[in-house]
């Protein structure tokens, strides 16, 4: 039968007459998605009408069946997004977190749909990865990349991934107890090359991390001032929080060395402490040399930050102030670096024994 289009509604479908014969039909069709509907109308208004509800019935339909097609998300897409979300962070773990993926976490789990990873399979990664010989600290900080990844996912929106899977941490022990005595530190120190004495000096005395104090510049050193201080800028600590730390004592004198032979050496060197002008990298081998010569053979350099907050609490600092110096967020920190020897044991025996001297009446015969 002929047809006498009346309108295209801009490929959503169109509208028209049927002819029978030499007559036009009054009521009006129309036509969508390849199928005719009769309108049951002449009216244009009451033909649009219907177009526009069977278009919207279809894309209803069509929305319900996008949702029953479910997209596949590999565990390579959440390693992606969460080395994004590091660099967006400016993570100071981002490098790590990149080394335990390529190296580790991707070769196993990279091309699993999400939706396939399981107990099992996290088990059998920590099996291998202790029979290749890693320590259980190591294989945690692992797993905790993983769980990290799969929690972005789960809180992504639209979700990338529907379920937690279950990850189970193994057991550690690896709280380090090591500190630094007066008579370790000056063996120490007399051993260590004369361009690693400054940096012992202040660790020591105010427990700055390694890694503030390699970024060190003299702008942020006051010599001169009352007193004396230490600025450690916002975004440049771990906690990204600034802090400022008192110089005293021998730290004030051998700084203001370090700085005279500064401007007369290298008076363009920004940083306090240095190797020829350039600034310090890696010491590992002169640290370990300097240790062994003075009977400390395997102390880390992180232990003269156990070793200051240990002096700080022996010489009665209170604990708000001495944790602002140490950049310590919490208490439990502070207190796990605050390490007991020996000699605290005696000390704390003999006191209390004078207490409870004190504390007998004499017998009366």
């Amino acid at each position: 039968m002929a047809r006498v289009f009346i309108d295209h509604k801009l490929g959503f479908g169109s509208i028209f007459k049927r002819v029978k014969g030499d007559t036009v039909l009054a009521n009006l069709y129309i036509k969508f998605k390849g199928k005719e509907y009769p309108v049951g109308s002449p009216r244009v208004k009451d033909a649009e009408r219907l177009l526009c509800k069977l278009r919207g019935d279809f894309l209803h339909e069509d929305r319900q069946r996008q949702k029953g097609v479910k997209r596949v998300v590999l565990v390579s897409e959440l390693f992606d997004d969460l080395l994004s979300d590091y660099r967006e962070k400016q993570r100071a773990t981002l490098q790590d977190a990149g080394g335990y993926i390529n190296n580790h976490l991707a070769p196993v789990f990279a091309d699993m749909r999400c939706d396939d990873l399981a107990t099992p399979d996290v088990k059998a990664y920590v099996r291998q990865r202790l029979k290749e010989g890693a320590k259980n600290a190591t294989i945690n900080r692992e797993l905790a990349i993983l769980k990290r990844a799969f929690r972005l996912g789960y809180t992504h929106y639209p979700p990338k991934v529907e379920r937690l899977p279950h990850i189970e941490m193994l057991p550690e022990d690896n709280v380090r107890k090591g500190f630094v005595v007066e008579e370790q530190y000056r063996a120490l120190r007399d051993n260590l090359p004369p361009y690693l004495r400054p940096l012992l000096v202040v660790a020591y005395h105010v427990g700055n991390r390694k890694g503030e104090l390699l970024g060190l510049l003299w702008s942020q050193v006051e010599l001169d001032a009352e007193p004396p201080t230490i600025t450690l800028w916002s975004g440049t600590t771990k906690n990204k929080k600034g802090r400022t730390l008192p110089i005293y004592g021998e730290m004030l004198d051998c700084l203001r060395e370090q700085k005279r032979l500064r401007d007369q050496k290298y008076p363009k060197c920004a940083f306090v402490f240095h190797l020829d002008g350039q600034p310090l990298q890696s010491f590992r081998k002169a640290w370990a040399t300097a240790c062994k010569k003075a009977g400390a053979e395997g102390l880390l350099f992180h232990d003269l930050r156990r070793s200051a907050v240990r002096n700080l609490t022996r010489a009665g600092v209170p604990r708000p102030q001495a944790m602002a110096i140490t950049g310590h967020k919490t208490e439990s920190v502070y207190v796990r670096y605050d390490i007991v020897d020996f000699q605290d044991l005696r000390d704390a025996a003999a006191k209390m024994e004078r207490f409870h001297d004190g504390q007998r009446q004499p017998e009366h015969l």
